[in-house]
């Protein structure tokens, strides 16, 4: 499935989302939208994809976010009815996927763009990298959960940093703060990526979703709790017999996704 700005592919048990317009900076504008929903909807109904990768075209930028183009001539009502609402439930989506997402970020994150890239599960950044929530600068603020997102990732000060002032971090303290996982020359960034989507995918996919949901979804004591079921139900899949087999037999294991 794919459009001209919005690229979709598999190999394997790894499904590839490709922001495609190089040229305005993979800046996103409805379709584009409408086409990552699209994607998550299909993921959602996947029992072969395992990890999902999302990076963009070209050597620039991930993403400068939303096509200003696109929602500058919005009124207000339509700016909230459709355009900000819109976006809330499309990156939404694709943070609650079953399957591990990993944002390959090749270039510029900015405004939705990194707000895009917050949704995902794990973050490498190439060297060349920037971030910024530069909203303030135009007299308005992140609309796509850079206000909710941000701060659970990297804390309450540095969130309000970036935010209030619109400025840009490099790569380097874009991981010391947490915001990324790791710095990789941009020429072996994909191929990162790729190492670590494989070696996700190749750990039994119920046991790694079921973690994913656990994570995300709970904290406290009612975590120690939801985490001690989601144990018991990993337990008694066909994985959990294949995974204590090939310890046994000294093996790899062939997990099946059941």
């Amino acid at each position: 499935m794919s459009n001209e700005n919005v690229l979709y592919s598999t190999e394997g048990h790894i499904a590839t989302i490709t922001l495609n317009r190089p040229h305005k900076l993979n800046a996103i504008e409805p379709m584009m939208l409408a086409q990552l929903e699209a994607i998550a909807a299909e993921l959602e109904q996947s029992n072969d994809v395992r990890v999902v990768v999302l990076t963009g075209a070209g050597e620039r930028a991930f993403s400068v976010g939303a096509d200003i183009n696109a929602w500058s001539s919005l009124q207000a009502l339509d700016m909230w009815r459709h355009w900000i609402r819109d976006g809330h439930r499309v990156f939404e989506r694709l943070a609650r996927l079953r399957q591990p997402l990993i944002a390959a970020l090749n270039g510029y994150a900015f405004g939705g763009g990194l707000e895009l890239a917050l949704a995902a599960d794990i973050r490498l950044g190439a060297t060349e990298a920037e971030f910024a929530l530069p909203e303030v600068k135009i007299a308005t603020i992140p609309g796509w959960t850079g206000t909710q997102r941000l701060p659970a990732l990297i804390g309450m000060g540095r969130a309000k940093q970036l935010i209030f002032s619109g400025a840009r971090i490099d790569a380097t303290t874009a991981e010391r703060w947490g915001l990324i996982n790791e710095v990789i020359p941009r020429a072996e960034l994909l191929a990162r990526v790729r190492s670590l989507a494989e070696q996700i995918a190749g750990n039994a996919p119920v046991s790694v979703q079921i973690a994913k949901q656990v994570i995300d979804g709970a904290g406290g004591s009612a975590g120690v709790a939801l985490e001690a079921l989601a144990g018991a139900l990993a337990a008694t899949t066909e994985d959990a017999r294949e995974g204590l087999a090939s310890f046994h037999e000294r093996r790899s294991p062939q997990f099946s996704g059941r």
